[in-house]
C-alpha cells in the first residue's frame, strides 16, 4: 500500500499534484520510493537536492571525503559554512532543511566491491555521480545484479554524457565501454577543469531520469547516450544496443560477482598516495627547495597546459605540457637532472613514466605538486 501523504506534504508538492502524469498517486509511489546517490560532489548535488525537493522518501548519499573551498564553484550542496566537515553530513544537514519529510542517509565509506551490495541492496535505483572509471563499473555491476536501473553521468570541462543502464530493458555501460580506457588518457576534472553550471544540467538531467523511471512515464534514456555541449548549446543522442557478448549482463556473461575495479581498470590501489610516482621517484618541496640551491641547480619542467602557468609556476621552468611531450624528448639533456611538476604530481606522475620508459634516468616527480609546494615552502603561491 502506498504511504499517505500529510496536510503539509500535500501543499509542499501541490505543483506535482497538479500534473496528471504525477498527481496524489505519483507522489504517494515517490514518496515510497529509494535512490541511492554515488557521491555528493559536482554531479551528486544537484540529483540530491531535485530528488529531495521532489519528495523522494529515502535517499543515501555515498561519499568518503570532506568538503574543500575548492568545490564550491559546483558543488552546490555544500557551502562555505560546511567546509571541512565530512560531504555527507554536509549534504544531509542541506537536504534535510530543504525537505524534512524525507529519510537521508550518510554513508560515509568508500564505495567498494566489499560493501556495494551490502549498501545498495534497500534502493529502488542508483544515480552515478562518480568522476572515476573504478566507481562507473562498480556501479554499472552493482546495479545489474541487483536487477536495478543505474542512472549514469559525466562531465569534463564544457562536455557532458547522461544516459540510463538498465539490463532488464536494455544495454549496460559495459555493453558500450567492455573495457576501461587507459588510465592516462583521460584527465579528471581536478586536472583538466570544469565549467561550474555543467554538471549543474546534466545532475538535473539524471535526477529528471531517476524520477521519471520510479514514476514510470515517459520515454528514458534507456538505449540513449545524450551528449550535451555547453559551448553551443548542442544536445546529441547516440542510439545504443544491448551487447549479446557482455560480460556482465548477456546471456553468456561469464562476471557473476563483484570484482576488483581499481585492477580491472588499471588505476593504482586506493592506498598509494595522489601525486606521488612512487619513493624511488619522488622528491618532496623541501628537498627540492634545497636542490635548487645547487650548481647546476635540476631541471624544473612544468607539464601543465601553458594557460595554467598564469596561476602559478616556479621561476625558470620550462614549459612541456604532457600531452607534447613525447615529440618533444630529443630536445632534453639525459644527463641532466630533471624535475617535473604539475598542479598536485599527477600529471608529472605519468609524464615520468614516459621519460623513464624512454631511457631517462636522472628524473624526479615533485610529490604534490605546486599546491604541495605553496603549502610547505611558499605560502604567496596560490593554491587553485
Amino acid at each position: 500500500m502506498l504511504p499517505f501523504l500529510s496536510r503539509e506534504e500535500i501543499l509542499r508538492y501541490s505543483r506535482h499534484l497538479l500534473i496528471p502524469d504525477v498527481g496524489l498517486e505519483g507522489q504517494r509511489k515517490l514518496k515510497q520510493s529509494s535512490a541511492l546517490v554515488i557521491g555528493t560532489g559536482g554531479l551528486g548535488s544537484p540529483v540530491s537536492l531535485y530528488l529531495a525537493a521532489a519528495g523522494v522518501g529515502r535517499i543515501g548519499v555515498v561519499d568518503f571525503d570532506i568538503v574543500d573551498v575548492t568545490n564550491l564553484q559546483r558543488q552546490i550542496v555544500h557551502g562555505t559554512s560546511t567546509v571541512g566537515i565530512l560531504k555527507v553530513d554536509s549534504a544531509r544537514q542541506r537536504l534535510l532543511d530543504l525537505n524534512p519529510h524525507i529519510q537521508v542517509d550518510a554513508i560515509n565509506e568508500p564505495f567498494t566491491s566489499n560493501n556495494a551490495m551490502h549498501i545498495a541492496k534497500n534502493y529502488d535505483i542508483i544515480i552515478d555521480g562518480s568522476d572515476n572509471f573504478p566507481t562507473r563499473y562498480l556501479s554499472n555491476d552493482t546495479a545489474v545484479f541487483l536487477g536495478i536501473p543505474n542512472v549514469f553521468g559525466a562531465i569534463y570541462r564544457f562536455d557532458g554524457q547522461a544516459s540510463v543502464f538498465y539490463a532488464a530493458q536494455g544495454p549496460c555501460y559495459r555493453c558500450l565501454f567492455p573495457e576501461p580506457p587507459p588510465p592516462d588518457m583521460v584527465p579528471s576534472c581536478a586536472e583538466g577543469g570544469v565549467l561550474g553550471v555543467l554538471p549543474g544540467t546534466i545532475g538535473s538531467i539524471q535526477a529528471t531520469e531517476a524520477i521519471k523511471m520510479l514514476l514510470g512515464i515517459g520515454s528514458s534514456l534507456v538505449g540513449r547516450l545524450l551528449l550535451y555541449n555547453a559551448l553551443d548549446m548542442s544536445f546529441e543522442f547516440v542510439t545504443l544496443r544491448k551487447n549479446p557478448k557482455c560480460r556482465v549482463c548477456g546471456p553468456e556473461a561469464d562476471i557473476k560477482e563483484l570484482i576488483d575495479y581499481d585492477e580491472f581498470c588499471g588505476v593504482p590501489g586506493r592506498e598509494v598516495h595522489e601525486g606521488s610516482a612512487g619513493i624511488e621517484w619522488d622528491i618532496t618541496p623541501v628537498e627540492l627547495f634545497d636542490a635548487l640551491k645547487l650548481s647546476p641547480p635540476p631541471l624544473l619542467i612544468d607539464v601543465r597546459e601553458p594557460h595554467e602557468q598564469q596561476i602559478a609556476s616556479l621561476p625558470g621552468a620550462i614549459n612541456m605540457p604532457l600531452g607534447a611531450m613525447a615529440a618533444h624528448l630529443s630536445e632534453l639533456d639525459t644527463a641532466r637532472d630533471m624535475v617535473l611538476f604539475c598542479k598536485a604530481g599527477t600529471r608529472s606522475s605519468r609524464a615520468l613514466e614516459l621519460l623513464v620508459s624512454a631511457g631517462f634516468k636522472r628524473v624526479k616527480n615533485l610529490k604534490g605538486g605546486l599546491n604541495a609546494w605553496a603549502k610547505e615552502v611558499d605560502p604567496t603561491l596560490p593554491i587553485y
